[in-house]
């Protein structure tokens, strides 16, 4: 065995092939169970000793994924092994398994004291077929940071993967609430690959800022009761700029298919044979009330929740919500696009039978700086919308769980 250790920037950093291969782990605690997951996707056949096991570990040996000696460690449990962990909280335990693989010729890592092992274990993350490790000389907080850095970085788009320009084609990103770290990674990614941008009022105009200025944005804003750009002419500029060759995206406010009228964008796509990527968004009906302190579901009080369209009013023609049987839900509500016509969404509720004390909520701008917060009942809601001057964008939530007032954040601001 090696007396002194070796400095730590002489470690050697490389990709070792595991499939296949058997690994041993001893030390059943926290410590081996955040290292197991790794191992068992490389697909190594890890066999872990240790007198306890944490449940999680418990549980990848009840599925399978490992073999398990609930016992002491003893010279020669590495046997046949291509690599090996100490991870006891035992610092002499430790030293000896260090030292059969050591006799052995078998790299082990010591996780209490990194420097006495033969490998260190780097802080690692994959990446659409990338694998990033990074070494920090035993500094494992650095490494870390590091490592995340690069990850985001790579998934914003900040740093390329590749050289090579996307495929022409649509992808339907769904923005998020409006807060622009509330985006998918995913949608992030794709939104620094494109090459044209064609973004809806409602998508986070702070994520447009970080676009090149090679990339054309194209406005297609569609203002409540204003100002707007036909869905045909959308679905058109969608489809030529990809016949010229170009990799659009297509960003929207929250999920492309929560009201958000994605799904024409990409039936007119495929009758074009324009290919079409869906990258879902975090919806606001959800995430905007539980940013104001509301689950829109909670056990023992409500087992369903709706999200209904405010579009048209309740005896509109063209309105599709069967209001009184939405009235005889006993759970959560969730109105979008629903301030301009409150009076009569809250009429049709309490005249179809929900009591008018029922608690509602009203929350304008959500997961953004200036998000407001209104609390009401039914029967007075209607009237304090109008007094506090809430305009849209806003969600109404009602129902029980619309009473719960819990602070989650500095954004909230009761009017």
């Amino acid at each position: 065995m090696t007396e002194d250790p070796a400095p730590p920037d002489s470690n050697y950093l490389v990709g070792i092939n595991l499939s296949g291969r058997r690994v041993v782990v001893v030390g059943g605690g926290t410590v081996a169970q955040r290292r197991l997951g790794l191992l068992i996707s490389s697909g190594a056949k890890v066999h872990l000793i240790s007198r306890t096991v944490t449940p999680a570990v418990e549980g990848m040996a009840t599925s399978g994924q490992i073999t398990v000696d609930l016992r002491e460690y003893r010279d020669g449990d590495l046997a046949q092994a291509w690599y090996a962990i100490a991870c006891t909280d035992e610092p002499d335990t430790n030293a000896a398994i260090v030292a059969e693989a050591e006799r052995h010729r078998i790299f082990c890592v010591r996780a209490d004291i990194a420097r006495l092992g033969t490998a260190v274990t780097p802080a690692t993350a994959r990446f659409e077929g990338l694998t990033l490790g990074v070494l920090a000389g035993g500094e494992h907080r650095r490494s870390a940071a590091v490592r995340t850095a690069l990850v985001e970085a790579l998934q914003s788009g900040v740093i390329a993967d590749t050289a090579e320009p996307l495929a022409p084609g649509v992808a339907l990103v769904g923005g998020g609430p409006g807060d622009p770290d509330l985006i998918t990674v995913r949608g992030r990614r794709l939104l620094g690959r494109a090459d044209v941008v064609v973004a809806d009022r409602l998508a986070p105009p702070e994520l447009l800022a970080e676009l090149g200025p090679h990339v054309e944005v194209i406005d297609a804003a569609k203002i409540p009761y204003g100002r707007a750009m036909a869905q045909e002419a959308i679905n058109n500029v969608l489809i030529d700029r990809v016949k010229a060759g170009k990799f659009v995206v297509r960003l929207k406010g929250g999920d492309p298919y929560v009201f958000g009228r994605g799904y024409e964008e990409l039936l007119a796509c495929a009758e074009a044979g324009v290919p079409v990527t869906v990258v879902p968004g975090v919806t606001s009906a959800i995430s905007v009330p539980a940013l104001a302190g509301i689950p829109v579901t909670h056990r023992g009080v409500t087992h369903e929740f709706v999200v209904v369209s405010g579009h048209v009013a309740p005896d509109h023609p063209d309105s599709l919500v069967d209001w009184p049987a939405l009235a005889r839900l006993r759970g959560t509500i969730v109105l979008l696009m629903a301030v301009e016509r409150i009076e009569q969404f809250a009429a049709a509720l309490v005249d179809g039978g929900r009591p008018a004390d029922t608690p509602v909520t009203v929350i304008q701008e959500g997961s953004l700086r200036n998000q407001r917060v209104l609390r009401a009942t039914l029967g007075t809601v209607a009237e304090r919308v109008r007094a506090e001057g809430i305009r849209p964008p806003a969600i109404v939530v009602i129902g029980t769980v619309a009473g719960f007032e819990t602070e989650v954040g500095s954004v909230e601001h009761h009017v």
